[in-house]
Protein backbone atom coordinates (compact mmCIF):
# COMPACT_ATOMS: atom_id res chain seq x y z
CA UNK A 1 0.00 0.00 0.00
CA UNK A 2 2.81 2.43 0.90
CA UNK A 3 6.51 2.62 1.59
CA UNK A 4 8.24 4.82 4.20
CA UNK A 5 12.01 4.35 4.11
CA UNK A 6 12.68 0.69 4.82
CA UNK A 7 9.14 0.07 6.12
CA UNK A 8 6.59 -1.29 3.67
CA UNK A 9 2.88 -1.48 4.47
CA UNK A 10 0.89 -4.33 2.88
CA UNK A 11 -2.81 -5.07 2.67
CA UNK A 12 -3.18 -8.84 3.01
CA UNK A 13 -6.97 -8.86 3.28
CA UNK A 14 -9.94 -7.75 5.33
CA UNK A 15 -11.18 -9.58 8.41
CA UNK A 16 -14.09 -8.93 10.75
CA UNK A 17 -13.19 -8.02 14.32
CA UNK A 18 -15.57 -9.56 16.86
CA UNK A 19 -15.60 -8.34 20.45
CA UNK A 20 -16.90 -10.62 23.22
CA UNK A 21 -18.26 -9.45 26.57
CA UNK A 22 -16.50 -12.34 28.33
CA UNK A 23 -13.10 -11.16 27.06
CA UNK A 24 -13.19 -7.60 28.44
CA UNK A 25 -10.43 -8.30 30.96
CA UNK A 26 -8.10 -9.18 28.06
CA UNK A 27 -9.14 -6.00 26.22
CA UNK A 28 -8.30 -3.93 29.32
CA UNK A 29 -4.82 -5.50 29.39
CA UNK A 30 -4.36 -4.65 25.72
CA UNK A 31 -5.60 -1.07 26.11
CA UNK A 32 -3.30 -0.50 29.10
CA UNK A 33 -0.29 -1.56 27.04
CA UNK A 34 2.06 1.17 25.80
CA UNK A 35 0.88 0.54 22.21
CA UNK A 36 -2.58 -1.11 22.01
CA UNK A 37 -2.52 -3.64 19.19
CA UNK A 38 -4.52 -5.97 16.99
CA UNK A 39 -3.21 -9.52 16.77
CA UNK A 40 -3.43 -10.84 13.20
CA UNK A 41 -3.28 -14.62 12.96
CA UNK A 42 -2.12 -16.09 9.65
CA UNK A 43 -1.56 -19.62 8.44
CA UNK A 44 1.68 -19.87 6.42
CA UNK A 45 1.46 -20.81 2.77
CA UNK A 46 1.89 -24.41 1.68
CA UNK A 47 5.17 -23.67 -0.11
CA UNK A 48 7.98 -21.20 0.43
CA UNK A 49 7.05 -17.87 -1.16
CA UNK A 50 3.29 -18.44 -0.93
CA UNK A 51 1.36 -15.67 0.77
CA UNK A 52 -0.06 -16.57 4.18
CA UNK A 53 -3.80 -17.11 4.61
CA UNK A 54 -5.53 -14.79 7.07
CA UNK A 55 -7.25 -16.69 9.88
CA UNK A 56 -8.27 -14.22 12.57
CA UNK A 57 -7.95 -10.67 13.87
CA UNK A 58 -8.37 -10.17 17.61
CA UNK A 59 -7.67 -7.51 20.22
CA UNK A 60 -7.29 -10.12 22.96
CA UNK A 61 -3.60 -10.60 23.80
CA UNK A 62 -4.52 -13.90 25.48
CA UNK A 63 -6.03 -15.31 22.28
CA UNK A 64 -3.08 -14.03 20.26
CA UNK A 65 -0.69 -15.74 22.68
CA UNK A 66 -2.63 -19.02 22.39
CA UNK A 67 -2.16 -19.01 18.62
CA UNK A 68 1.51 -18.02 18.96
CA UNK A 69 2.14 -20.88 21.43
CA UNK A 70 0.54 -23.29 18.98
CA UNK A 71 3.46 -22.83 16.57
CA UNK A 72 1.42 -23.62 13.48
CA UNK A 73 0.25 -20.06 12.82
CA UNK A 74 2.05 -16.76 12.42
CA UNK A 75 0.88 -13.99 14.78
CA UNK A 76 1.66 -10.36 14.00
CA UNK A 77 1.04 -7.53 16.46
CA UNK A 78 -0.24 -4.48 14.56
CA UNK A 79 -0.79 -1.12 16.34
CA UNK A 80 -4.45 -0.05 16.59
CA UNK A 81 -5.64 3.20 15.09
CA UNK A 82 -6.95 5.87 17.48
CA UNK A 83 -10.52 5.29 16.27
CA UNK A 84 -10.30 1.56 16.95
CA UNK A 85 -8.78 2.18 20.40
CA UNK A 86 -11.76 4.41 21.24
CA UNK A 87 -14.24 1.82 19.93
CA UNK A 88 -12.68 -1.04 21.94
CA UNK A 89 -12.45 1.18 25.05
CA UNK A 90 -16.15 2.14 24.81
CA UNK A 91 -17.18 -1.49 24.31
CA UNK A 92 -15.03 -2.60 27.25
CA UNK A 93 -16.42 0.08 29.57
CA UNK A 94 -19.99 -0.85 28.61
CA UNK A 95 -19.59 -4.62 29.06
CA UNK A 96 -16.90 -5.18 31.70
CA UNK A 97 -18.05 -6.71 35.00
CA UNK A 98 -15.41 -6.86 37.69
CA UNK A 99 -15.14 -10.36 39.20
CA UNK A 100 -13.95 -10.41 42.78
CA UNK A 101 -11.29 -12.98 43.52
CA UNK A 102 -12.59 -15.72 45.80
CA UNK A 103 -10.01 -17.94 47.42
CA UNK A 104 -10.96 -21.60 47.24
CA UNK A 105 -11.12 -23.30 50.63
CA UNK A 106 -9.92 -26.81 51.22
CA UNK A 107 -12.38 -29.59 51.90
CA UNK A 108 -12.95 -30.54 55.54
CA UNK A 109 -12.33 -34.22 54.75
CA UNK A 110 -9.33 -35.73 56.53
CA UNK A 111 -6.78 -36.91 54.02
CA UNK A 112 -4.29 -38.32 56.50
CA UNK A 113 -6.43 -41.38 57.29
CA UNK A 114 -5.45 -44.69 55.73
CA UNK A 115 -7.68 -46.34 53.17
CA UNK A 116 -9.73 -49.29 54.33
CA UNK A 117 -8.02 -52.60 53.60
CA UNK A 118 -4.82 -51.15 52.15
CA UNK A 119 -1.62 -51.74 54.05
CA UNK A 120 -3.42 -52.86 57.21
CA UNK A 121 -1.64 -55.93 58.59
CA UNK A 122 -4.79 -57.06 60.46
CA UNK A 123 -6.61 -57.69 57.18
CA UNK A 124 -5.55 -60.74 55.20
CA UNK A 125 -4.80 -59.91 51.58
CA UNK A 126 -3.24 -61.76 48.68
CA UNK A 127 -1.45 -58.68 47.42
CA UNK A 128 -1.06 -55.04 48.30
CA UNK A 129 0.38 -52.34 46.08
CA UNK A 130 2.10 -50.72 49.06
CA UNK A 131 4.10 -53.74 50.16
CA UNK A 132 7.50 -54.36 48.71
CA UNK A 133 8.86 -57.87 47.98
CA UNK A 134 10.69 -58.05 51.33
CA UNK A 135 7.51 -57.31 53.29
CA UNK A 136 5.62 -60.09 51.51
CA UNK A 137 8.38 -62.61 52.24
CA UNK A 138 8.43 -61.73 55.95
CA UNK A 139 4.64 -61.84 56.15
CA UNK A 140 4.32 -65.23 54.47
CA UNK A 141 7.03 -66.65 56.77
CA UNK A 142 5.11 -65.46 59.88
CA UNK A 143 1.77 -66.96 58.84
Amino acid sequence: MRRDGEAVEYHAGTLNLTLWAAETEAYIDNLSDRVPSIYVVMHPGAQVGDEPDLVLATVSPYEGQDYADNGEELVEKVPMSEGLVACVRDYTLDHHEHEEFIKRRRDKKRVDLSEDGRGDSRISQLSDVYWGPDTRKRRSAVQ
